[in-house]
């Protein structure tokens, strides 16, 4: 049996969110530059953009998927592969359910970070519940365990990196849920500006398929349910990044000259001077951390 790994994004905002920054078209010829398959543009609670990225996508080379960061009355959830807006304020189960039947899967992105609107344990769907699941406490809170009836329509998978958070607990404990319940783990950038497309991304193993260019978003939606995924990505600059970032830089400039776009010159100036800034940081970290392992052997 064939069988071909996918990379994609599945949680990246551009312009159309209220914090987004970027240009569909930019998004997609960076993520294609950078050896992505696919990236789902999911912006808070509008799919105008997303819609149109998904259908402009073969045009960079990339499987066009649509989706959308959905605000629920638990918390957020990743809508992906559907093709209109799931309504808002509903309950995550509720919510859950609308996604399955409109064809979709449901991903928990950046679970139990209550700061970024994150779900609560208890407001996961999953069958059962059982109190010993508990790992710690959440900001807020951390709710009474895991909630749930052997009949409810569970999440799909639970973003177990998400490369936004400054430190590692918040995605260990996402891990361990995922772990626990038995659920597909996805990464991904969380991006909302260029140089962190890509920054975290899930393989994903797609079957009966001879190559990247016979793969559909119907296959990418199919091997997230069957959890034939993994997670890779890195949460803060490193040494790569400055290639990384710099990349997105000179990426932003070209596609900014030839769209002649009115604030084309102000955002280069700025994505420039944030390429360099955070290519410093880079460098920092990485001699920091080179100079910490040079350590161990003296």
């Amino acid at each position: 049996m064939s069988s071909v790994t996918v990379r994609i994004d599945p949680h990246v905002h551009s312009e159309d969110s209220y914090d987004g920054h970027e240009p569909v078209e930019l998004i997609l010829e960076h993520a294609a530059d950078i050896g992505l398959d696919a990236v789902v543009i999911t912006d808070h609670d509008t799919m105008g953009e997303s819609k149109r990225a998904a259908e402009i996508a073969p045009e960079y080379g990339l499987i066009g998927i649509p989706g959308v960061e959905v605000s629920t009355a638990d918390g957020h959830l990743l809508a992906i592969g559907v093709d209109r807006m799931p309504p808002r304020g509903e309950s995550y189960a509720t919510t859950v359910s609308w996604i399955h039947d409109s064809g979709g899967v449901a991903v928990v992105p950046h679970p139990f970070q209550r700061s970024r609107h994150g779900v609560r344990r208890r407001d996961i769907p999953v069958p059962g519940s059982n109190a010993d699941d508990d790992d710690g406490s959440d900001e807020a809170d951390d709710g009474d365990g895991v909630i749930g009836s052997d009949t409810v329509d569970e999440v799909d998978a639970i973003e177990v990196f998400n490369a936004w958070l400054f430190t590692g607990y918040r995605n260990r404990r996402a891990r361990r849920f995922a772990a626990i319940h038995g659920y597909p783990g996805v990464a991904a950038s969380d991006a909302h500006h260029l140089n962190y497309v890509g920054r975290a991304f899930t393989e994903l193993t797609v079957r009966d398929r001879a190559s990247v260019d016979d793969v559909t978003a119907a296959d990418v939606l199919a091997a997230i349910r069957e959890g034939t995924t993994s997670a890779s990505g890195k949460r803060a600059p490193v040494p790569m990044a400055a290639r990384h970032y710099l990349i997105a830089a000179g990426r932003k400039s070209g596609y900014y000259a030839r769209t002649g776009a009115r604030r084309g010159v102000a955002t280069t100036v700025r994505g420039a001077v944030e390429a360099v800034t955070m290519a410093r940081v880079g460098l920092s970290q990485g001699a920091h951390r080179f100079g910490r392992a040079l350590s161990w052997f003296r």
